[in-house]
């Protein structure tokens, strides 16, 4: 299986059962029943809390925003606060990853190869320090990336915004950055949607890191067990 990139396409699903399936599918690909596993898919309205996150980052509390319909959810994953949305193309790549700062890169190189075939000239700012991590376009952060690494086996990953709305971020301080503004694909001036969008990232995400890409089902993840919905 060495080599293969196995992508599944999960449309909408609940943050929770993404982050429980991802735990399930990690444990079969360090156990080497599965080869490297990228899932792509969107969440309803939700606030996630990375471990550097501080209470200062939603200023309104969690329970203001559930009461309005966006969850609010800690993960373990590194980094800050992110909201991910519906219109806003999640991958979560369960793969190998001995060198997690490699690991980071390259999906940022990935992302600025896509964005860049869209017309939109991306570019990463890990120079610039570790609050920086992302994809930028010149002063605008258009995708975000957050990892867990457990026995050189990553999952979490990117978010990049296509067409989600941006307002949700401008009510609590994204990424640790009081003075972030967020762009997407939309407000870029980029009219293809999701769909198209989701196809050439899984395509670009397989070629920057040498894979073969398998486009698999669900079920052949043995995943039909979760309610996706």
């Amino acid at each position: 299986m060495t080599g293969d990139l196995w992508t599944c396409e999960l449309g909408t699903v609940e943050y929770r059962r993404a982050a429980a399936l991802q735990e399930e599918l990690r444990g079969r690909v360090i156990a080497g029943e599965l080869p490297d596993v990228v899932l792509l898919l969107e969440h309803p309205p939700v606030y996630t809390l990375g471990r550097r996150s501080e209470p200062g980052d939603l200023p309104m509390g969690e329970d203001f925003w559930r009461a309005r319909g966006i969850d609010v959810v800690r993960t373990p994953r590194g980094g800050k606060l992110t909201y991910h949305g519906p219109g806003q193309l999640v991958g979560y790549p369960i793969i190998h990853a001995s060198d997690v700062v490699a690991h980071i890169r390259a999906m940022e190189a990935a992302l600025v190869a896509v964005l860049d075939g869209e017309g939109v000239r991306a570019r990463g700012r890990d120079h610039e320090g570790a609050q920086y991590t992302g994809v930028w376009v010149e002063d605008r952060k258009i995708a975000s990336i957050g990892i867990h690494v457990s026995r050189r086996v990553s999952m979490h990953g990117f978010a990049v915004n296509v067409d989600n709305d941006l307002a949700p971020f401008g009510d609590v301080i994204a990424c640790g950055l009081p003075d972030v503004r967020m762009t997407s694909l939309q407000a870029e001036g980029v009219a293809e949607g999701i769909e198209c969008f989701r196809k050439r990232a899984a395509y670009a995400f397989a070629r920057q890191y040498g894979l073969r890409q398998r486009i698999v089902t669900p079920t052949r993840l043995e995943a039909e067990t979760w309610t996706l919905a």
